[in-house]
């Protein structure tokens, strides 16, 4: 009976081996994820919030009001605009039937035209000012955070709520000196997000053209795919810079078990039942599986359901 039979029959476990693999060598990185897309809508005219119609969290359209101030000031001041442009309508109409007749110069129908267009500008200003009164979302995307409250005073400036676009994510990571060659080789990286164990592979990878004065690190913008489930801006991420090749002894993460500063796995090498080996593992390589820094040899072979093997050590095999 072979090895994988010993395996299989006595205990019921899947089993894989040890590989020694070529997988890509990579540079990790700690990263902060943000929206591609994200805004901050600050109030351009002096007022009292008169409505907040969305909170945090909410889902908005593009051009959707999500707040309002109020415009009694300058609902007046579009009044008076209005005013003095239908009164310079009315002269400049007047004067161009009296030029016509020759009862005027043209001095004093050039006045009446110039006076004419200044009440048209100050108008559309007043027009403008008036669509300042209501805060519409830019795009479609969810409010990430609400800045003022109803009755508060609004200021030129002030920033009143904020909105991203979920669907559209990356990751900035800080690459130093020494790193940034490899890095622009390839322009190619992982994400891992640590605490769900998911692993995402970056669409594109953009380092900025200047260092910190300070630190003298280069930040890199990794982007996602779109529409991730369960990531959000100011979540921790790692991203892997993808910088070469090499050689690594590979475990799957599925076999290793864990209890508290205890690493190990279960080795099936056909004799039953199968037996707990300590290991010291490396980086985490995502879909490859885990380094093997010491511990295990290539084509050894390991059980995928480490409790379940627990059992079957317990029972005797049986």
């Amino acid at each position: 009976m072979t090895s994988a039979q010993t395996v299989a029959a006595p205990a019921g476990l899947a089993s894989a081996a040890v590989e020694l693999r070529e997988v890509d060598q990579a540079y990790p990185a700690e990263a902060i994820v943000e929206a591609v897309r994200q805004a901050t809508l600050a109030a351009q005219v002096a007022g009292r919030v008169t409505e907040a119609r969305f909170d945090a969290g909410s889902r908005v359209k593009a051009g959707e009001v999500l707040m309002r101030i109020d415009s009694r000031e300058t609902a007046q001041l579009q009044a008076g605009a209005q005013a003095q442009l239908a009164n310079a309508r009315a002269s400049v109409e007047r004067n161009r039937q009296l030029f016509a007749q020759k009862f005027i110069s043209q001095a004093a129908l050039d006045k009446a035209e110039a006076d004419f267009k200044v009440a048209s500008a100050g108008a559309g200003q007043a027009g403008v000012q008036g669509s300042y009164a209501s805060i519409a979302a830019p795009y479609a995307g969810i409010i990430a955070q609400r800045l003022a409250e109803v009755g508060e005073m609004a200021a030129p400036g002030k920033p009143l709520i904020s909105v991203f676009d979920p669907k559209s994510l990356r990751v900035v990571a800080s690459i130093p000196q020494y790193k940034l060659a490899a890095v622009r080789q390839t322009l190619r990286a992982r994400v891992e997000f640590p605490e769900t164990g998911k692993w995402f592979d970056a669409v594109r990878v953009e380092v900025l053209p200047t260092a910190d004065t300070q630190t003298h690190v280069v930040q890199a913008r990794v982007y996602l795919p779109d529409n991730l489930d369960g990531v959000i801006p100011g979540m921790f991420a790692r991203a892997h810079f993808l910088i070469g090749k090499s050689r690594k002894l590979l475990v799957p993460a599925a076999a290793v078990l864990r209890r508290g500063e205890v690493t190990g796995v279960y080795v099936v090498d056909g004799q039953a039942p199968p037996h707990l080996r300590q290991v010291r593992l490396g980086e985490a390589l995502g879909g490859d599986g885990i380094e093997v820094l010491a511990g295990l040899a290539a084509g050894e072979k390991v059980a995928l359901d480490p409790v379940k093997a627990g059992i079957a050590l317990k029972q005797g095999g049986k």
